[in-house]
């Protein structure tokens, strides 16, 4: 949909420096092929992902946009997605004032909203597209519904025009039903996390991709880990506490104890769905076999990329269970489906989930689990990871052939 704009990478004596300020938003989704899915627009491991018409991958870089005659769309899962009350992950076209197409493709930035519904919350971005039409500090989130913007390829992908107006889309949440399905969550989010805020300022940085965010992408810039580490809403990336009281009011805390440990997963499980103030670059395993099993939870967030937390995350999740008793175990997972050069299918996220979605009940907690919120179940086919049984307290719910996700009982 775009062409060329800019985000800020400057070349430091050791390291990058990380682009940051106040900006602005708006929103689109054209269907088009987006500018960094072409080859050499930066030094990345490969291109930004896209799909045919039917939303499955196309591995042809070159290959044409559907903009322009081409077969070459904006996959479905590029679609935002909630990862908690305060925190979703996304993708954009950017213009950031001293930066070019070269500096900020593939690249992320954590935007913190300054006004509107959704003021005060974060999301976490990756620029896939370029926007010729943008101003400064300009990130124009992809969204469902948001509009086709200057380019239009949603009629020639979907066979008709989408519901609203050129700029802006559609003005009420019902018009989302007339969307094909597999648009149809990433349109209600826009009325759900976002709460249908009209184009909110912001703040932004320039962060290491969440591993769950380049998983759908399929796209890492060499210098990312140049950059700082997105520790979610909270700044204290992980913690440790001897007590279970200290377990509740912490996602990310350990206990030494084998009362507190047991006490510690429950809580644990309670602070993610409630509060759920985390990332997805933090898992949570909570693992007690009985109240006489000594355990530990510990978690950790760490950066680096490859078939991320679907939403997965730059920054790998490990989450390691030391006890006496306890095996240890290690879970790469996401909010999102695991987005790889073979898959692409349509995702949900947890503020609309239908009530038409279908319970599947949890493996047993000896083997690897992940945190609330995150994908769980998939195939060894689809995911690397094969299937994911969710963590003591969370139920995997069905959403579609390409993905499942835990939640809360």
């Amino acid at each position: 949909m775009r062409s060329s704009a800019a985000y800020l990478a400057l070349a430091g004596p050791i390291a990058v420096r990380a682009a940051s300020g106040t900006g602005q938003s708006t929103r689109y989704w054209d269907c088009c092929k987006p500018s960094c899915a072409w080859n050499d627009k930066a030094a990345v491991d490969s291109p930004a992902l896209t799909c045919d018409a039917d939303d499955n991958p196309i591995s042809d870089a070159n290959a044409v946009s559907g903009c322009d005659g081409g077969t070459s769309y904006t996959c479905s899962n590029y679609s935002p997605w909630a990862v908690s009350d305060t925190l979703a992950y996304g993708f954009a076209a950017t213009a950031i004032s001293g930066g070019s197409e070269s500096s900020w493709c593939c690249a992320c930035y954590a935007l913190t909203f300054t006004s509107g519904g959704v003021k005060g919350k974060t999301m976490v971005v990756q620029s896939t597209n370029t926007g010729s039409d943008l101003g400064s500090n300009h990130f124009d989130l992809l969204m469902p519904g948001g509009g086709v913007g200057i380019f239009d390829g949603c009629t020639s992908e979907f066979g008709t025009a989408l519901a609203g107006e050129q700029y802006g889309g559609i003005s009420s949440q019902s018009q989302c039903d007339s969307f094909p399905e597999i648009l149809k969550d990433g349109c209600n989010w826009r009325f759900d996390w976002f709460e249908n805020s009209d184009n909110p300022g912001l703040t932004f940085e320039q962060v290491q991709c969440p591993t769950a965010i380049t998983d759908v992408s399929g796209c890492t810039r060499d210098d990312d880990g140049d950059f700082p580490v997105f520790s979610g809403a909270s700044s204290s990336g992980s913690s440790s506490s001897s007590s279970a009281a200290a377990a509740a009011s912490s996602v990310k805390s350990s206990s030494t104890s084998a009362a507190a440990a047991a006490s510690s997963a429950q809580a644990s499980s309670s602070a993610v769905a409630s509060s759920v103030k985390t990332s997805s670059t933090a898992v949570v395993e909570a693992e007690a076999s009985s109240a006489e099993t000594e355990a530990a939870e510990e978690t950790k967030a760490s950066s680096v990329k490859v078939s991320e937390t679907v939403v997965a995350e730059k920054p790998t999740t490990t989450a390691q269970a030391e006890s006496q008793a306890a095996e240890s175990t290690k879970a790469s997972t996401s909010s999102k489906k695991t987005k790889t050069k073979s898959a692409c299918g349509a995702k949900t996220y947890s503020a609309t989930l239908g009530a038409s979605a279908t319970a599947v009940s949890a493996a047993s907690a000896s083997a690897s689990t992940v945190a609330v919120y995150h994908q769980c179940d998939g195939s060894d086919t689809l995911f690397p990871n094969g299937a994911l049984a969710c963590a003591e307290g969370s139920t995997c719910v069905y959403s579609n052939d390409f993905y499942s996700q835990c939640q809360p009982n």
